[in-house]
């Protein structure tokens, strides 16, 4: 009978694989911690973390540099005479973020630009700038609106010492930011903007794209700074909200964010908690949706930002809490924001630290009485 014959290097390496089985077979019976390190069902479990760490979607922050760009654009409504207002928020947002995604820009006025305003702007963007005439349908008072009664309102505000109050431009600007902006003809091929107005700041870099950020984690709308609206200006516009949504229960978003607007979780009465509009990114698909076309022609119908002094900020924030789930709002704590006299700073983790941030931690609205962000955090379980 032909018997097998090993050579002597397999013969060498067999021997030494038994010696090692042998030795982990009397070490994992002699010792209990080498026994579990070394198990199966704990080598299984480490590679199910890793492989959970890697699929982990990671906090804006720690996200890197990408070629991918959305559909989108920053959006400036600003007057010739706040060219280097202007100016200076342009450059902070280049300096820390834009000089790397060259997003596109579109200024927007009530008025022709002058040749000035374009050139100065121009030479200092990193992409496309673009100059837009507001229609004059858009922006001015409309010929409905009873001016004996919206002067009466005015000068009461006036009176009372309301910010803005007898302003009718500024009553313009709030209808235009409501319902117009995103329909304007050069706006109309972007899905995404970043509203930024003139003479705001930028504290820290931002390291991640907050468009594409939004974008792949199906968000609609992002703020850093929320606060208390002023009542006075608003008196009965909660009440043509709640009436609107009893004409329309199916616009009304199933896991949506009222409890951020009504501290009693019925919805009876308006906190004033508002998402401060100056900065927001947004999918403007939302604003141009039936839904919320629907709510601000209902809101328009009514006057109110004439005969009160309603905000965007109300009406956007009131809309993305009722009309969108809540998931699909963004608080950004990374993007260190400044408009005076109030600022957001980087508070959590390393985020001050990371963006290189020139704001003060302790100069935080956050902290302040009339800020909402820590009753967003709680309702969002931040």
């Amino acid at each position: 009978m032909r018997t097998l014959s090993i050579n002597r290097p397999a013969a060498i390496t067999l021997s030494v694989l038994g010696l090692l089985l042998s030795l982990h077979v009397i070490v994992s019976l002699t010792h209990e911690g080498y026994s579990r390190t070394t198990s199966l069902s704990h080598l299984t479990s480490k590679i199910s973390s890793i492989k959970s760490q890697a699929h982990r979607t990671p906090p804006p922050n720690e996200q890197t540099y990408s070629d991918r760009r959305a559909n989108a654009a920053f959006v400036i409504l600003c007057r010739n005479d706040q060219l280097w207002d202007t100016v200076r928020s342009v450059r902070e947002i280049e300096d820390r973020f834009n000089h790397l995604y060259h997003y596109p820009y579109v200024f927007l006025n009530e008025v022709p630009f002058t040749e000035d305003f374009k050139y100065r702007l121009q030479a200092i963007v990193s992409s496309k700038a673009e100059f837009g005439l507001i229609p004059r349908d858009h922006w001015y008072q409309p010929d409905w609106i009873d001016e004996d009664k919206a002067k009466k309102s005015r000068d009461k505000m006036v009176e009372d010492q309301i910010i803005y109050g007898g302003s009718v431009s500024y009553r313009n600007m709030c209808r235009f930011n409501s319902g117009f902006f995103f329909r304007h003809p050069l706006m109309e091929k972007y899905k995404w903007y970043w509203r930024i107005e003139p003479d705001v700041h930028f504290h820290c870099n931002i390291l991640f794209d907050p468009f594409l950020y939004m974008e792949d984690h199906n968000k609609t709308y992002a703020f850093t700074i929320s606060m208390y609206e002023y009542e006075a200006t608003i008196p009965t516009l909660w009440g043509h909200v709640r009436d609107f949504t009893k004409l329309h229960p199916q616009y009304v978003a199933k896991d949506n964010a009222l409890g951020f607007l009504s501290d009693d979780g019925t919805g009876d009465r308006y906190n004033l908690c508002h998402f401060w509009s100056n900065f927001e990114i947004a999918n403007m698909e939302f604003w141009r949706g039936e839904a919320y076309m629907k709510f601000f022609e209902y809101l328009d119908s009514k006057g109110g930002f004439y005969y009160e002094r309603w905000g965007d900020a109300p009406v956007h924030s009131i809309a993305a809490a009722l009309f969108a789930s809540r998931d699909q709002i963004q608080f950004f704590d990374e993007i260190g924001y400044e408009h005076a006299p109030y600022t957001h700073c980087p508070r959590d983790g390393d985020h001050w630290q990371k963006g290189r941030c020139s704001c003060n931690p302790s100069n935080n609205v956050d902290f302040d009485g009339i800020s909402c962000t820590n009753k967003f955090r709680e309702f969002m379980g931040m």
